[in-house]
């Protein structure tokens, strides 16, 4: 999962970061605006942070719009995961968020592109 998602994600997750949160959702707003689809779907999550599928919408959104082509913003997400990471289990919440994602982008059935997996596990045919 790339910085910008696996930040947002993590950040639902964990309560003491939001502040930091706050000032990364503030940029993403400023730069995309309140009613880009990147900020309906930040809303969303804000919701139903459990949601998978509005995980895999919110990586998509940032791959539509480019977010990490913005230093700006990729440097607040690196320093809210920062953050996250000094928190009490904040690493393992990262690791969780970008594992759920994973698998949440991978099962289903239809036609799917996914690019920058590293793990590697036979395919079970049913």
């Amino acid at each position: 999962m790339d910085t910008i998602t696996t930040a947002i994600v993590t950040a639902l997750a964990n309560h003491t970061v939001k502040d930091c949160y706050k000032a990364f959702k503030n940029a993403l707003r400023r730069k995309f605006g309140e009613q880009s689809d990147l900020i309906i779907t930040v809303n969303a999550l804000e919701n139903k942070p459990n949601s998978e599928g509005y995980k895999v919408v919110l990586k998509e959104e940032v791959e539509n719009n480019k977010v990490n082509d913005y230093p700006e913003l990729v440097k607040l997400a690196q320093d809210l995961l920062a953050q996250i990471k000094e928190q009490p289990g904040g690493q393992e919440s990262i690791n969780q968020a970008i594992s759920n994602v994973k698998y949440a982008a991978t099962s289903g059935t239809g036609t799917a592109s996914i690019g920058s997996i590293t793990e590697q596990e036979e395919s079970k045919n049913n």
